[in-house]
């Protein structure tokens, strides 16, 4: 196994930074990380701090660093130490940059500014755990989307990852025995989208459940004739009623969101479409 020191430098929480290194890691195998993890470096001295542990940890350093002093007396260092040094964004900086023919404003975090797309997020996470799992459906014509599936077809997980995309989405459960609200056939504001799955996936995921909750591991919430037929009940329910339908068997919650959010921008734009078409009508 290949064992190597990582060093994360940030001028701000390091959140994005973090995120790129996760997935290019995710790429090797058999690999033991050393992770030293340095945030909100906007001092020289700070930096100086740094440097001392990078120097007695060698390993590749990744970085983001706006500030040209800073960033460069790291680079210096890194040289003389002989260490693999990546600016994590600059690729992408200058790709923009050459195309948007301007410079990029060498301002620390900027991209966590409390903007109104913040704000956006922030109310969309309030909304959909407030709308988790069938809940205030009286009004969920406020919603962006709703999501409809059975039991345990990540109706939860996948609305928490579109709230954190800034998507009020609230999420209802299907069950055979008690129908959802007359609501939900009536919307016309929020995409309804139904998640469906393979029905040995969904047994193993619920005894899963069961197991970790200490309940009896074979009922007829994991019996196979009941979970097809609950299966069955649902896919229906979706093609009654002219909802897409997104297969999460083999999919992530980050794949499954991605095309229920290419679902949503369709959506709207087809509706933009018809409404310039009605403007232009009323032109003529």
């Amino acid at each position: 196994m290949s064992r190597f020191h990582l060093h994360l430098l940030s001028d701000s929480t390091g959140e994005t930074l973090e995120n790129i290194a996760k997935a290019a890691l995710a790429q090797f195998d058999a690999v033991e990380i050393i992770k030293h993890f340095w945030p909100m470096v906007r001092s020289e001295t700070h930096l100086d701090r740094i440097l001392d542990e990078v120097a007695a940890n060698p390993g590749l350093v990744l970085f983001t660093l706006v500030n040209p002093d800073i960033r460069a007396k790291l680079e210096r260092r890194c040289r003389v130490l002989g260490l693999p040094m990546v600016p994590a964004l600059d690729a992408v900086s200058d790709a923009l940059s050459n195309l948007l023919g301007q410079a990029a404003k060498a301002r620390p975090g900027r991209q966590h500014v409390l903007d109104a797309a913040y704000f956006a997020r922030v109310e969309a996470i309030q909304f959909t755990i407030a709308h988790d799992d069938g809940q205030n459906w009286e009004n969920w014509e406020a919603a962006d989307i709703v999501l409809a599936g059975v039991s345990r077809s990540s109706k939860t997980p996948t609305s928490i990852y579109l709230a954190n995309r800034g998507y009020k989405t609230a999420n209802i459960p299907i069950v055979v025995e008690s129908p959802p609200p007359s609501a939900l056939f009536s919307l016309n504001r929020p995409l309804v989208v139904g998640l469906t799955t393979n029905p040995e996936r969904l047994i193993a995921v619920r005894r899963n459940r069961l197991l970790s909750l200490n309940q009896a591991p074979e009922t007829d919430y994991v019996n196979d004739d009941k979970v097809k037929a609950e299966l069955a009940f649902a896919r229906r329910m979706f093609a009654d009623n002219g909802w897409p339908v997104i297969d999460v068997t083999r999919r992530s919650i980050e794949e499954s969101a991605a095309a229920i959010i290419n679902l949503f921008n369709e959506r709207e734009a087809a509706r933009e479409s018809r409404r310039q078409a009605g403007l232009a009508a009323d032109e003529v």
